[in-house]
This record gives structure tokens, sequence and C-alpha cells, in this order.
């Protein structure tokens, strides 16, 4: 594992290094003090977890260098380490895996460390990340995935939005190119979006995830995707506090869905 400790006081990162190459002696353990020399690391080296210190001084505290280091990876588990218990609600800012009082023992960073949000071992191979709320996006191992043609990005954001449900082609084409009718040119241009989805996911090692049935539909194997729209579906409480009114914003075809999330936080937050 590789791992990123950042606290404005060295004594701090010293005896978190200390704890984790106790935790996990093969690993890799970097620490910085400011949030400059830790974007330096971040660019020099792969991360699976940051550990932050909340109340940094300068221009840059945790929440600040947290959001540049999640820009860099997506999947990235963040840890805030905070003396002050108010504090730790800030987490749900940036989807973090959990946060650490201090004083730091080991139980409760070992208690952390089972609790990461994203894996990073291999079983985590072929497993893609899905980002609903805000623009759509899509990632293997924090990477984004790289489409030949921009309406297969669309056409997987249509089939994300379908909730594992095998859609027909007319309804894909009524999503992707609705000012066009199914003829026989716009079935070659899903075709060959269809192609080049499957393309992407077998490179990511996640071609099982596309359930395509010729005369029937396409869709998705749901279990092979980390969503946070799915997430948020289940009660998830990081993704409810995560949606901000904005879903898909790039697609037309998501303002129905947008609506309906609306509506339920509405009626959640008894407004």
């Amino acid at each position: 594992m590789y791992t990123l400790t950042v606290d404005d006081r060295e004594l701090v990162v010293t005896q978190m290094l200390g704890i984790l190459r106790k935790l996990d002696p093969e690993g890799t353990h970097l620490g910085a003090t400011t949030g400059a020399d830790a974007l330096r690391l971040a660019n020099e080296s792969p991360l699976d977890a940051a550990f932050l210190d909340v109340e940094m001084p300068g221009d840059m505290d945790g929440l600040s260098l947290g959001r540049q280091l999640r820009a860099r990876y997506p999947r990235l588990n963040i840890v805030f380490i905070t003396g002050h218990r108010e504090y730790a609600m800030n987490a749900f800012e940036l989807d973090a895996s959990g946060y650490l009082l201090k004083p730091l023992t080991q139980e409760a960073v070992a208690h952390q460390l089972s609790v990461l949000r994203f894996r990073f071992d291999s079983q985590w191979t072929g497993r893609i990340e899905i980002r609903c709320f805000g623009t759509f996006e899509a990632f293997c191992n924090g990477v984004p995935l790289d489409f030949s043609y921009s309406k297969s990005k669309e056409l997987l954001a249509c089939l994300i939005d379908q909730n594992g449900a095998l859609c027909s082609n007319d309804t894909l084409i009524g999503h992707l190119w609705p000012d066009e009718s199914a003829n026989q040119y716009t079935k070659a241009r899903l075709r060959k979006c269809v192609k080049d989805l499957k393309d992407v996911f077998a490179a990511a090692g996640a071609a099982d995830a596309i359930l395509h049935q010729e005369r029937v539909g396409i869709g998705l194997d749901v279990s092979r995707l980390d969503c946070d729209y799915y997430r948020y579906l289940q009660g998830d409480p990081m993704a409810v506090h995560q949606f901000n009114g904005k879903y898909m914003t790039q697609y037309a075809f998501a303002e129905e869905t947008r609506a309906s999330l609306l509506r339920e936080q509405s009626e959640r937050d008894g407004r």
C-alpha cells in the first residue's frame, strides 16, 4: 500500500509513519509537513490512501489539499486527522473514508485501514468507478476511460441511468440522437458506440460487465460498478450527503432522474 501523511507538525507525521510501518511493513509510507511538499510527492508516487490534517495553517488546509489530491487520484482513500470531532463532518465533502482524532493510536489507525472506502488490492482489477453527481465521468483504477467517440461515453451514461435494465436500440437512439429516427444510419452509429464501449471495458478488464442480447438490448452488470448514484439508491449516507442537486449535467436525458432525486431530497429534508 502507498500512503501519504500530511500534518504541519513533524512530530505527528513521524508518529503516523511509525504506526503505518508497523501495520503495513511491506508498504511505502511517505510524509510531508506542507501542502506543496505533499503535492510534489503525489506527483512522484502512486497513492492508495492519504491521511490529512484538517487544520494546517497557510493557503492550503487539509480540505483544499484533499480536493487537489482527489483530482489527481479519483479513487484515493482520504482520512482526515483532527483534534476536534466537529471538524470530522467536513470529511463528507470529499467522500472521505473516515477521520482520526488526535492523539493518534495504533488501534484507531488499524480500524481506518480496515474500512477504507476504495479497495486497492488485486481483487479490484476490472471494476469501474462511475461518477454521476455533477458531470458524468467514468474511471478504471483512477484513470479516465478512453472512448473513441463522445457518444460512447454518453451511451454508458444512458445505461447507468437505467440502473441495470436492458435497453432496446430504439430507446438508446432516442436518448443519444433525440432529433433523429431509428433508421439504418442511426443504428449503424449505435453499433459503433456499442463496440467502442465493449472495447473500452475489455481493455479495463471488465468485458463481462457489458450485458448484450442482440435482439433484446444492452445493459450493465451493476455489481461490477462503483457508482455514487447506485450507492445513493442503497441509502449510503455519504452518497446521500454528496448529492448537491446535480446529476449527469451534460446530458439532457438525465433530467428526469435528476428531478426524481430532487423530489426525494426535498421529502427527506421535510421541505
